[in-house]
C-alpha cells in the first residue's frame, strides 16, 4: 500500500484534534461507529462516506500514537514500519480506502480498531511488567 493514500484522511482531522491522546480517538470512533451502524442498518450507504473518512483518519492516528509516533501528514510513516499493527494491515486498509462506503469496509475498519486496541493493551501490560522488574 502506498502510504501517501492516507494523507487526505490525516489532513481532514488535523484541525479537529483538540486533545491528542488515544482515549480521545477511541471515544470519537465509538460515536462514529454508532452513527455508521444506524446508516448501514437503514441501508443508507450514501450517508456513510464522510463518517467513514473520519473513522479511517482516527484509525490512522490511533495506529501512529499506539506505536509512539507523531502523526505527520507531510511525511507519513510507511505502515510496514509500525511495530504493533493488525495482521494484513496494508491489504485491509487498501481495501477500505478503495471502497470506503461499503458495509464490508466498515466491518474491516471496526475489526482493525478492535485488533489495534488489543495489541496496544498488550504492549502496555508488557511495558508495565518490564518497568516493575527494572
Amino acid at each position: 500500500m502506498d502510504h501517501e493514500q492516507i494523507i487526505p484522511y490525516l489532513k481532514e482531522l488535523e484541525l479537529e484534534a483538540s486533545e491528542e491522546n488515544i482515549s480521545y480517538v477511541l471515544e470519537k470512533w465509538d460515536g462514529i461507529r454508532s452513527e455508521l451502524e444506524t446508516f448501514y442498518r437503514n441501508r443508507d450507504q450514501k450517508s456513510t462516506l464522510h463518517l467513514m473518512k473520519k473513522g479511517i483518519g482516527y484509525f490512522v492516528k490511533f495506529l501512529y500514537w499506539s506505536n509512539d509516533r507523531q502523526v505527520d501528514s507531510k511525511e507519513p510513516t510507511p505502515l510496514n514500519q509500525f511495530e504493533i499493527k493488525p495482521v494484513n494491515l496494508e491489504e485491509r486498509l487498501t481495501y477500505i480506502l478503495q471502497r470506503p462506503n461499503l458495509f464490508h469496509s466498515y466491518r474491516q475498519l471496526t475489526e482493525l480498531f478492535t485488533e489495534q486496541e488489543k495489541l496496544f493493551a498488550k504492549k502496555n501490560i508488557v511495558k508495565k511488567r518490564l518497568d516493575q522488574k527494572g
